[in-house]
């Protein structure tokens, strides 16, 4: 029995309204596997499980199910570009279907292909937005719900702050999953009452044991404040929300004229968008484990960390807060 049934929990069949989002580079199966067997949901990273952690997509995705029994989603980046990586993602879809994987999370790009592919399974897909033009496109993919990614979170972020983006899209008949800016339990329950059917973290579960990032990363975490997170275009074209290290301040946060000039062409924004996913993607491997990278993706939640912890015990502490009484 669900802890607090919301529709999120009914459509993952989970008992905690709390995911553990996708992570490049830092979901590691461990981690995602943690998450999912306390009464949450881990999502699996097709490209940190394969090209940062080593494993064969099946293989790896059995490994976690040797962890727990418990339901695991995957995360499906639908951008345009390479024609090889479409095919590879379509493949390692295929393959989550066959291993039982029911609940998917989408973004970058129209996820119709993915609804229609998960649907005679019975899949779930829950689309990433930032604002209600994306989640209006979402929803003529045939999504059934939505991560409303704002301006607090990690990673790329979006425009809105936690209330503005659910006051534009929570009207549109679908779960809305707050991602971004929760850090603490009290952050979770306050999603909750504004509407949210769920929360996704990603910053906390990074400053945890499982996570197989550098010890320097997650005290990094763990000592920021949020203040401490900038947005920067030199990694992917578009501004991510990553600490304020030496290093990102030697790079500056800005791109360059020729590439947002590119950026902004239709006909060239997605090589270019290519270019440099592949670029941060090398970048970010490296910087997972060595302490002298210093590319650290955070989002403005590092304000509620103050240490490390076992993922499990963020879930169980966060679902405790849902059992304890809160006033008439």
């Amino acid at each position: 029995m669900a802890v607090l049934a919301t529709r999120l929990t009914g459509h993952a069949g989970i008992e905690v309204p709390l995911i553990c989002g996708a992570m490049y580079p830092c979901s590691n199966p461990e981690l995602v596997a943690a998450a999912s067997e306390a009464g949450g949901i881990g999502i699996l990273q097709p490209l940190s499980l394969t090209y940062v952690h080593g494993y064969d997509f099946r293989e790896g995705l059995r490994y976690m199910r040797r962890l727990t029994d418990r339901p695991i989603g995957m995360n499906a980046l639908i951008e345009k570009g390479s024609k090889r990586y479409h095919e590879r993602m379509v493949e390692w879809l295929d393959i989550a279907l066959e291993e039982g994987v029911r609940f998917f999370v989408t973004s970058l790009g129209k996820p119709g292909w993915v609804v229609d592919r998960v649907a005679p399974h019975g899949g779930v897909v829950y689309h990433d937005v930032t604002e209600r033009k994306w989640a209006l496109k979402g929803l003529e993919s045939g999504v059934h719900g939505l991560i409303g990614v704002n301006r607090r979170a990690g990673g790329h972020a979006g425009p809105r702050s936690v209330e503005e983006l659910f006051d534009e899209v929570g009207d549109l008949g679908v779960p809305v999953v707050c991602a971004g800016g929760v850090g603490s339990p009290a952050e979770f329950v306050r999603a909750l009452e504004i509407g949210y059917a769920g929360v996704q973290l990603g910053t906390r579960f990074i400053a945890t044991h499982e996570c197989t990032a550098s010890d320097a990363y997650k005290q990094a975490i763990v000592d920021a404040r949020e203040e401490d997170v900038v947005l920067s275009e030199r990694l992917t074209g578009v501004p991510v929300s990553v600490l304020n290290t030496p290093r990102i301040q030697r790079m500056g946060l800005r791109a360059g004229p020729v590439a947002r000039r590119l950026l902004r062409n239709n006909r060239t924004k997605h090589w270019m968008r290519l270019f440099y996913a592949v670029k941060s993607f090398r970048q970010l491997k490296q910087s997972l484990r060595r302490e002298d990278r210093e590319l650290w993706q955070a989002g403005k939640s590092v304000a509620g960390i103050s240490e490390l912890e076992a993922a499990g015990d963020i879930v169980r502490r966060y679902a405790a807060t849902l059992e304890l009484p809160r006033g008439p």
